[in-house]
């Protein structure tokens, strides 16, 4: 991890890091785009594009702006190491893809754009007999996948392919379900492989029943909201009523 000038009291195993609050979470081995255009983070890019490699870290933004400052970001994200830079008129194009995880130890202040003192959190280790629970978890995404597809333009394919590295492949699965930010985070705050597979499956199958469509006779009266029926609006003649 590149060492971005770390005062000596810094915690052991600790180490000062660039930083990127954004409104989406990433995850190790997934891609990045940015439009880079706000100065703090133009110095940013100037700055670690001195190192090799050229990494920042990104953490969830849990309220306030992307840009403009005061943010108040999760602790827990993932460094994101730059692969591509473009530059047309007014921004810079970013591409870039996730790498490990993190967690903030502390916010540093008064600098010119954000940094942390941050710990990188232990990679989590693949074993075979977990390959049932991730066909199965696999499996619910992609079903879920199909179902999101019919309702927003923003899912991804549900025919997407994967890493055949299992552990790459299994925080791929994390980054395409289609889940809230806030789920998201659970999965990414995973202490084990087990349980980033388990929560990859709860958190889309809860994920699955907002976009099926009830079939006939699955209402039940209690789904229906009589709050603003009128009687007056009942016609005693329309056999329909």
């Amino acid at each position: 991890m590149s060492n971005q000038g770390n005062p000596p009291d810094e915690p052991v195993g600790a180490t000062g890091l660039p930083m990127f609050p954004l409104g989406s979470v990433l995850f190790p081995y997934m891609p990045l785009q940015l439009r880079v255009f706000e100065e703090r983070y133009l110095m940013m890019l100037a700055s670690i594009l001195e190192s090799e490699p050229a990494e920042f870290g990104v953490v969830l933004i849990e309220r306030g702006q992307e840009v403009g400052g005061g943010e108040h970001p999760f602790s827990t994200g993932t460094v994101a190491q730059v692969l591509e830079l473009v530059a047309p008129e007014g921004f810079v194009g970013l591409v870039a893809q996730g790498d490990r995880r993190i967690e903030v130890v502390e916010w540093r202040q008064d600098t010119p754009y954000p940094q942390a003192v941050v710990r990188e959190l232990p990679a989590l280790v693949w074993d075979d007999a977990l390959t049932p629970l991730r066909v199965l978890a696999e499996q619910t995404v992609r079903r879920t996948l199909s179902l999101a597809s019919e309702f927003t333009d923003d899912a991804w394919s549900a025919n997407v392919a994967l890493s055949e590295d299992p552990v790459e492949a299994a925080w791929q699965l994390a980054g395409i379900a289609p889940v809230g930010p806030l789920d998201q985070v659970a999965m990414l705050r995973s202490t084990s492989m087990a349980g980033l597979l388990r929560a990859i499956f709860d958190h889309t199958e809860a994920a699955a029943d907002a976009f099926r469509v009830p079939g006939p006779g699955e209402l039940d009266a209690d789904d229906l909201d009589t709050d603003d029926l009128n009687p007056d609006d009942l016609d005693p003649d329309d056999p329909n009523a």
